[in-house]
């Protein structure tokens, strides 16, 4: 008798782990999938892997599917065919979009900027002590930081950074290479490229983080972020708040833990201790602080990015568009 109810004993709690098992397929089954279109080698990827690799969107009540693609351009392409849920840019092309009466949203990832920096030998001192030399700048004579860095100069030192040096625009490689080099007398590339030439022995002249201050802007507000479609929202009531909590889940674990670097430096393109350290130092900088954006601030940068790019940068998104950052806690 004892043989029996102990053998019912197994099998019913068999038969328990089998239906909870079970229970939880189905309910996995059930998550709403956000298809990630991103840059093959962009940075948000230590991110999206953290998220995966520890089970941050499953415990938030998504699946996260990411779908690499070789440029920017393509990533856009995706989200706005339907081929993807998810894109990442700043939030002035989001605005400009949403301008043009497109239903994209955003949700803050980081707010990691570039800024200048000039060899470690060089007398520079200031922004002022580049007038008559070279400059290189990745992103084109369009991009933000070197808008905010001219209006910058322009406030401190009445200079006219634009007219009172010469502008050398190439992709971020090529200013990482000729900076390094030497060929320009100062540089200015995105975050990641800026971290490794500081790891390489460059030195920052000023940040557009300083830049920024001085201009009465907010620091704070993230100008990187998921970019997701209304529509899409709408269809997955929840899902804007559970993919920040995601991402704040990945950061809160990059920031605090050494260890969960080591599994993601074969994707961080870093050829030395030091390039992982700085890009490891510069990305945990970049980290925002919680909860929703400070609209007032990013208005304030709207407008000055609209007056010193025009339509060419911001289209019709001369204010703020409502609904534009999505409602997040």
């Amino acid at each position: 008798m004892i043989s029996i109810s102990r053998r019912w004993m197994v099998s019913l709690a068999a038969t328990a782990a089998l239906m909870a098992s079970t229970l939880t397929a189905s309910a996995q089954d059930d998550m709403p999938v956000i298809r990630a279109a991103v840059l093959k080698i962009g940075t948000v990827n230590w991110e999206l892997d953290t998220i995966t690799r520890n089970g941050f969107d499953k415990a938030n009540g998504f699946t996260l599917a990411v779908q690499p693609f070789a440029d920017n351009g393509a990533t856009r392409v995706a989200l706005e065919g339907g081929e993807a849920d998810l894109a990442v840019a700043d939030w002035i092309w989001v605005a400009r979009q949403r301008a043009a009466g497109k239903d994209y949203v955003f949700i803050p990832y980081s707010k990691a900027v570039g800024g200048v920096v000039v060899p470690q030998d060089s007398s520079a001192q200031s922004l002022a002590d580049l007038a008559g030399g070279s400059i290189g700048i990745a992103g084109g004579p369009l991009d933000k930081s070197w808008l905010i860095l001219r209006a910058y100069a322009q406030q401190e030192y009445g200079l006219d950074l634009k007219a009172e040096t010469e502008q050398v625009f190439g992709a971020p490689p090529l200013i990482f290479k000729s900076a390094l080099s030497g060929e320009t007398d100062g540089a200015i590339n995105f975050w990641h490229f800026l971290a490794k030439m500081k790891a390489g022995g460059m030195r920052e002249l000023i940040s557009v983080e300083e830049a920024s201050v001085a201009l009465g802007l907010d620091p704070e507000v993230p100008l990187l972020g998921y970019v997701m479609k209304e529509s899409f929202l709408a269809e997955n009531p929840g899902i804007a708040q559970a993919l920040y909590q995601a991402s704040r889940d990945a950061k809160t674990l990059l920031r605090e833990d050494d260890a969960a670097w080591d599994v993601l430096r074969p994707m961080m393109n870093a050829n030395n201790d030091a390039q992982f350290e700085s890009l490891r130092t510069d990305f945990r900088a970049g980290i925002p602080a919680p909860g929703p954006i400070n609209a007032e601030g990013a208005d304030k940068l709207l407008q000055l990015m609209a007056k010193l790019g025009g339509a060419d940068l911001v289209g019709d998104a001369t204010t703020l568009p409502a609904g534009l950052f999505a409602p997040i806690e």
